[in-house]
């Protein structure tokens, strides 16, 4: 037998994704009989139950949002009648109206949605935006003064000022009337604002809960609008900002979020606001059929070529084409670009912009690429021997943009699986950051945890921002581990995969894709539906793109093969993948050369279940002999170092040995003279798995 150094198996190489999978309960009972009652399939009820709706009336609200009885915004926001009477008033006596916005997509697209909708209404409205890179969010008492001095009567906040008590305080000081709108978290003290909307003053029950800062722009135009009995020609324009600013926050897409973003996607293609159609274009979303159709291929080979989408748009084109190019904007840009693009009538000037948010997405791209490598480095070095002790990640290196490091913190969340706070240094002595989480550890409340070390902050549970003097640092750190140990556990320490059920390679068809149809539009609490196959086969895989696996699976199901292609993102660190392993995706439609095929977007890989019990707990005794091709063959565990290997011995003495998680294992009749082999070819895979039946058989008789 070939025995001694595990280091010798093989060389070493990144193992596969360390994720927890977290497989729904399958309720095939409840799930059969929600199907018959609202005549849908069992695989849609299933997958609905997993989102938490088991009754036909709450499965009809959601597949039908239209159907949802709304309560008037007046009854559910306390302070929705004063801010009206404050607006109609300033507009009636040509009060100057301010708007102080956000620099993301939310708190863009709701100045756009409110200054579009104030000036058709006939007031008089300007904006400003804090400078990201020397006010960081949120009003001021720089923008309160200025604001003043411009004879300003009524300050209007969008997608900020909940946390603002100073800056309000100042504004009344002044005798500015000022109405808040935000949706991020409650504050201890709320601020003198003369009206505050905010959904999360709102009882938990009200279809308006889950409202981005967008939302309630929408909910506060509208409603101006109709109290005005001027609502011709205003709704459609609000609705596709609302959508845009909806879907590229993330907000959850369930209760008037659902029914909006639903209605505002079908509307999307054929808006009239030039800033729509010019990011439309110069973004590659089109319409299916057009020429230059392309899928997969022509993405990895081509990455600004055009996508495909059916003839509504779907959240995806808007969330990771549309939002990102509005994004980049306020993170390394001039959020005036953004608004000018989505408040002009006028197409020439609307593309012009559209293209400078274009150019900036790409400096974007390039400067988040460069960033996540020298954090990954300085983790490696620095941190990653510490994270199950600290169950928290503080990385903060000068020279940082801080435009884009929540963007490098979510990837590191997504890398490591924990929560991440970075920042990069203002200035010698000040320290500014963003935090992005898991989901049990609250962002904000860790903030409110370290108050008193920190400048300003905010956030909600996934996700914050934060300021402090650079000499904090270190109890800051501190500080955090001790929140995060009080919150996790060992076990939370690595990306939670959701997965809503087991399909076969069968089942996979355009009949089911369509069938998933219904689940549309998917994001946040409505994710897109994951699935599992067990124990499949990697026949084909090579590395595409920027670091991307392009891969061909089988399943075997009685004595017929069936094949599918997949696509997994960012995983060349993992390439090669073992020849046998579990796999969670999500379905994709591609067209490709006018072919619209079904394939897999890889989103997880495991170690077959069998295969991960044998290298754990080995049978005891741990060897047998199995026939294959006619040929008698010796197989067993045998422990080499901290890991079991498998070694299979030919009749000749030669012994194949392998390890977990290894795509390469050795060869040869002493470990001298053995050769590297790639088990992944049909040859090794087959006997490999000869022999795991030959011992599971025998784990089965003791």
């Amino acid at each position: 037998m070939l025995d001694r150094a595990v280091s010798e198996v093989s060389k070493p190489r990144r193992r596969l994704p360390d994720q927890r999978w977290q497989i729904y309960p399958q309720k095939p009972e409840i799930s059969q009989n929600l199907a018959v009652l609202t005549n849908i399939s069992p695989i849609i009820s299933q997958l609905l139950i997993n989102r938490g709706m088991e009754t036909p009336e709450q499965v009809q609200a959601f597949l039908n949002p239209e159907s949802l009885v709304l309560p008037s915004p007046l009854e559910d926001f306390p302070d929705l009648a004063i801010s009206l009477e404050l607006l109609q008033n300033a507009i009636a006596s040509q009060t100057k109206i301010a708007i102080c916005g956000d620099y993301d997509a939310d708190g863009m697209t709701s100045t756009a949605l409110l200054l579009r909708s104030l000036r058709t209404l006939g007031a008089q409205v300007d904006y400003a935006i804090p400078s990201r890179m020397h006010e960081g969010y949120g009003i001021n008492k720089r923008i309160v003064e200025e604001f003043h001095s411009e004879g300003v009567g009524l300050i209007l906040t969008v997608d900020n000022g909940i946390s603002a008590f100073e800056p309000v305080a100042r504004a009344r000081e002044l005798g500015l009337a000022v109405i808040i709108t935000d949706h991020h978290d409650i504050p201890q003290k709320l601020p003198p604002a003369n009206a505050i909307l905010n959904p999360k003053l709102i009882a938990e029950s009200s279809p308006y809960r889950g409202v981005a800062g967008v939302g309630v722009a929408y909910i506060l135009a509208v409603s101006l609008a109709q109290q005005l009995g001027e609502t011709k020609g205003l709704i459609q324009p609000m609705l596709a900002l609302f959508t845009l600013g909806t879907i590229a926050d993330l907000a959850p897409l369930t209760g008037v979020n659902r029914r909006w973003v639903k209605r505002g996607l079908q509307h999307l293609p054929k808006s009239n606001l030039a800033g729509i159609q010019a990011l439309i274009q110069v973004g590659g979303v089109q319409a299916r059929g057009d020429e230059g159709a392309g899928g997969v291929e022509e993405k990895i080979s081509n990455p600004k070529s055009k996508i495909q989408n059916p003839k509504s748009l779907k959240p995806e084109d808007i969330g990771f084409r549309l939002g990102p190019r509005i994004n980049a904007i306020g993170r390394i840009g001039d959020p005036q670009t953004v608004i000018e693009l989505l408040t002009t009538d006028d197409m020439g000037v609307a593309l012009e912009r559209a293209m400078q948010c274009e150019q900036i997405n790409a400096s974007r791209q390039e400067m988040c690429q460069q960033i996540e490598q020298e954090a990954i480095a300085y983790v490696e070095a620095e941190f990653v021997a510490s994270l199950q002790q600290d169950r928290v990640l503080v990385v903060v290196q000068p020279n940082w943009h801080h435009g884009v490091i929540g963007i490098v913190a979510s990837r590191l969340v997504e890398r490591y699986g924990v929560p991440v706070f970075i920042g990069t240094y203002e200035d010698e002595g000040h320290i500014r950051g963003s935090a992005r989480s898991i989901p049990e550890f609250h962002v904000f409340e860790a903030l409110e945890y370290c108050h008193d070390l920190l400048g300003k902050f905010g956030g909600h549970k996934a996700a914050g921002g934060f300021s402090l003097p650079a000499e904090n640092l270190q109890m800051l750190r501190s500080r955090l581990i001790e929140f995060a140990n009080q919150c996790l556990e060992p076990h939370h320490l690595k990306p939670l995969l959701k997965i809503d059920a087991e399909v076969n390679l069968n089942h996979i068809n355009q009949q089911l894709y369509q069938q998933l149809n219904a689940l549309h539009p998917c994001g946040m609490d409505n994710p897109d539906p994951v699935f599992w196959t067990p124990n499949v086969q990697v026949v084909e895989q090579k590395i595409v793109g920027k670091g991307h696996i392009k891969l061909t699976i089988a399943q075997t199901i009685d004595n017929q093969e069936y094949k599918i292609k997949a696509i997994a993102w960012r995983w060349g660190d993992y390439f090669r993948l073992p020849s046998r392993v579990d796999v969670a995706y999500k379905l994709r439609e591609n067209y490709f050369n006018g072919n619209t095929t079904i394939e897999l977007e890889l989103i997880g890989v495991r170690l077959p279940i069998q295969l991960q019990q044998f290298f754990a707990s080995p049978p005891t005794p741990s060897t047998t002999t199995f026939e294959y091709n006619q040929r008698q063959y010796t197989c067993g565990f045998y422990k080499n170092g901290i890991e079991a290997e498998l070694r299979i011995k030919n009749s000749e003495g030669k012994v194949l040995a392998m390890q977990p998680g290894h795509i390469t294992g050795l060869l040869g009749t002493n470990r001298q003279n053995a050769k590297e082999v790639d088990i992944s070819r049909p040859q090794y895979d087959s006997i490999i798995q000869a022999a795991l039946q030959a011992l599971s058989v025998l784990s089965a008789e003791l």
